[in-house]
């Protein structure tokens, strides 16, 4: 009687792990999954943004600043210091 008492609690015993483990292995899974997903969306999301700011740049060109011919080195003994403190003549 002892040994059917024995192969059952066994039996309940690997049943109870296996169900367990599969629970746990599902979670992991589906986490997995989830965290794949996130970041397929975040791709996608980072090259529509990066697509706009192509097109917005292609939209509006940077006017270029016209150069005064002003030495705005501030290292330099011969500088314009107007142009080095941004100070334009117009």
């Amino acid at each position: 009687m002892s040994t059917s008492v024995g192969v059952n609690v066994l039996r309940w015993s690997a049943l109870g792990f296996g169900v367990f483990y599969g629970a746990y292995h599902q979670l992991s899974l589906s986490a997995a999954d989830k965290a794949k997903h996130a970041q397929k969306e975040w791709d996608h999301k980072e090259s529509l943004i990066r697509q706009a700011k192509q097109e917005w740049a292609r939209k509006h060109p940077q006017e270029q600043p016209k150069s005064s011919g002003a030495n705005a080195d501030p290292k330099d003994p011969n500088a314009d210091y107007l142009a080095v403190l941004g100070i334009t003549d117009k």
